[in-house]
């Protein structure tokens, strides 16, 4: 399947989406930080607050691991969600100017994790792109001791599944069916790619004209992707690549059932 990863690099889609989520994360933690202060200088330091300033750097660390795991499916190398965490960390120790304030993390290494990264694009109709961060985070002071951990699981996955119709000759009608989940919820795609094997060592992209190539989106997470192909033999190989609407980028290959 190298072949057809080689077909798209997007690995500058995968850097945009960083700078968004720090830009993001940024936003988020400036305007809690401001609440914050504003609190400590009136000495009304309540809870809310601090529980919103303390959601701000949890929801900024899911922003870089979301745009980190996007670029490394794009084509990234996986150091890319620690060279990101390493400067997101340092960004939030130097936020808090009242005390003392530290973010910690660890990268998931259980299997099938490796330096938080989990990337299995099967040939089984399983195909999964994953991130996973453990994270303590300190904020220490005079009005505040505080000591939370959290961690941040961000998972697409697609299930493909396939059959093919024999028309005449090697001319087969050819239906793929694609669900997509994120942390195993259905999830919509900005961009599905199918591919097909013509068993003469070419994957090839079926289009509108020659192949009466569609696409439905059933707005559940699944879509069906039909069309017609001249492809010799039984074995009708198809992979789809999915991009979902996070840029997180993930295929799966498959064999055709005939029917």
């Amino acid at each position: 399947m190298d072949q057809v990863r080689e077909m798209r690099e997007k690995k500058n889609s995968g850097q945009v989406l960083l700078i968004a989520a720090f830009i993001m994360a940024l936003l988020l933690l400036s305007v809690e930080l401001y609440i914050f202060d504003v609190g400590k200088i009136m000495c009304e330091v309540e809870s809310n607050s601090l529980n919103d300033f303390v959601l701000a750097v949890e929801l900024g660390s899911r922003h870089v691991v979301v745009g980190s795991l996007a670029n490394v499916s794009n084509g990234g190398s996986n150091s890319v969600l620690a060279w990101n965490l390493q400067n997101w960390s340092s960004l939030i120790d130097k936020q808090y100017q009242f005390g003392k304030s530290v973010l910690n993390y660890t990268l998931e290494e259980t299997d099938p994790y490796s330096s938080g990264i989990w990337i299995d694009w099967g040939t089984n109709g399983f195909g999964v792109s994953s991130a996973y961060v453990n994270f303590t985070y300190k904020l220490l002071g005079r009005e505040v001791n505080l000591n939370q951990s959290y961690f941040i699981n961000v998972t697409t996955t697609i299930l493909i599944e396939s059959t093919y119709r024999q028309i005449q000759g090697d001319e087969k009608e050819i239906n793929v069916t694609i669900n997509l989940l994120n942390e195993g919820n259905p999830a919509l795609a900005r961009q599905i790619t199918i591919y097909y094997n013509d068993q003469q060592g070419n994957w090839l992209v079926p289009d509108e004209t020659s192949n009466n190539y569609t696409i439905s989106d059933y707005g559940n997470s699944t879509y069906l992707a039909s069309f017609v192909a001249s492809i010799p033999g039984q074995d009708v190989e198809v992979s789809a690549h999915v991009v979902d609407q996070r840029e997180i980028y993930v295929q799966a290959n498959a064999t055709s059932t005939e029917i």
